[in-house]
């Protein structure tokens, strides 16, 4: 597992469900419009944003190694 990861949210994508906050409260908010925004766009590896990013119904949540932009989540194929 890389230490620092880059965090995104496709907002296109993303329905507000509130999984990615429920699940890690520290790397997720919901704006306005009931949609995630990461608190970070790096920030340490954690289990509990693997957790939300898996969690999440309709995959809007993409993990990064923050050195070399190899894919955490979701993985390559």
């Amino acid at each position: 597992m890389a230490d620092r990861w880059r965090v995104a949210v496709d907002r296109r994508v993303c329905i507000g469900s509130g999984m990615c906050v429920a699940m890690a409260p520290d790397g997720f908010r919901l704006g306005p419009a009931r949609q995630s925004h990461p608190t970070a766009t790096e920030t340490d590896a954690a289990e509990s944003l693997l957790a939300a990013a898996e969690g999440c119904p309709v995959e809007a949540i993409a993990l990064t190694a923050a050195d070399s932009g190899a894919a955490v989540f979701p993985p390559e194929e």
